[in-house]
């Protein structure tokens, strides 16, 4: 393994501004690298991540025409940690009215990892014609089972990092531990504009983020870790969409991106999936479920010393080999 971090050095955006969608939400994105370039779009994870000039070394910028879009209600889109026509449905359609919007025709690349490849994953599904390639890092489809992987007292999460559980359960009323998803539901979805109810609804968000991102890496920086949690508002977008997510299932039936009548509608897209062997926050066994479902179009790298996390070094090496690989193609 190579030791230089991998990836391309990030460059100034050629293009940004806000999208409005609806009667609410402005769009905030970006678009970097070449301007007639093979395009892309980053889809981040949370829900209620961000991008950031990060989010574009995967992609040679001689090569790409980098997208990148802060989801509703997240990063630099407005209104923060708004929750109102905030769905899985109404990101779907922010897509193809940013692909409108931009003039692109069909993406070359759909780029997601973690709650960003399901959104890549109904994408795909609402519009195959599109969509030329995915890649698609720490699979999740949101059924009960990977919610419950990362997050029940019996998971192994909990398992592997009982004390880091214990903080995060016992952020809650004693009656209100059985279902946490529930009472951080509760607690992360209430209106406190300020005072001692601003207060606990920001710690409930850095307790629902702290295990989480604890959780994430096999090897967890810990100043980088304090560095996201001290950002109040990041800290409450990410874990009130999160959660509101999570206990509406996306807004999926169980099971749904698997069935094989949806993946026929992407079968024929060229699809590369890289998961972290270790990933406890989203049980590669789904990666694995995905690539046999789509035996014609997938292939699956297990990185061996990975996590969850796309920083660590192995599973950053291997996406930008994989999207080197997809420039030299056309889809």
């Amino acid at each position: 393994m190579s030791l230089v971090k991998p990836g391309y050095t990030p460059s100034a955006p050629f293009d940004e501004g806000y999208l409005a969608v609806g009667e609410i939400h402005q769009l905030w994105y970006q678009q970097y690298g070449k301007k007639d370039g093979k395009s892309v779009i980053y889809l981040h994870g949370g829900p209620g991540g961000q991008t950031s000039s990060n989010s574009t070394i995967y992609f040679d910028p001689a090569v790409y025409r980098i997208v990148l879009l802060d989801q509703r209600g997240a990063g630099k889109s407005l209104p923060s940690a708004e929750l109102r026509d905030n769905t899985t449905w109404h990101l779907v359609a922010d897509i193809e009215s940013l692909r409108e919007h931009l003039g692109i025709e069909k993406w070359h690349m759909v780029f997601g990892g973690s709650w960003g490849a399901t959104l890549a994953l109904c994408y795909a599904q609402s519009h195959p014609q599109r969509v030329g390639s995915l890649v698609l890092r720490g699979v999740f489809t949101v059924r009960r089972s990977e919610l419950d992987w990362s997050r029940s007292a019996d998971g192994p999460a909990a398992l592997l990092f009982p004390d880091l559980f214990e903080a995060f359960i016992n952020h809650l009323p004693e009656n209100d531990r059985a279902d946490p998803y529930a009472a951080y539901h509760r607690l992360l979805t209430s209106d406190a504009a300020d005072g001692e109810a601003r207060l606990k609804l920001l710690d409930a968000g850095r307790a629902w983020n702290a295990f989480e991102l604890a959780t994430g890496s096999l090897r967890p920086n810990p100043e980088n870790l304090n560095n996201q949690l001290e950002d109040d508002t990041w800290s409450l977008a990410h874990a009130r969409l999160e959660i509101q997510y999570f206990v509406n299932a996306a807004w999926l039936e169980e099971g749904q991106l698997l069935r094989k009548e949806n993946l026929d509608k992407m079968r024929h897209i060229p699809t590369t999936i890289v998961q972290g062997r270790y990933d406890i926050v989203c049980p590669p066994k789904t990666a694995w479920e995905l690539h046999k479902a789509l035996p014609e179009s997938s292939r699956l790298y297990f990185i061996q010393t990975a996590g969850h996390s796309a920083k660590e070094l192995a599973t950053e090496e291997k996406l930008v080999e994989v999207c080197d690989e997809y420039g030299e193609l056309d889809f």
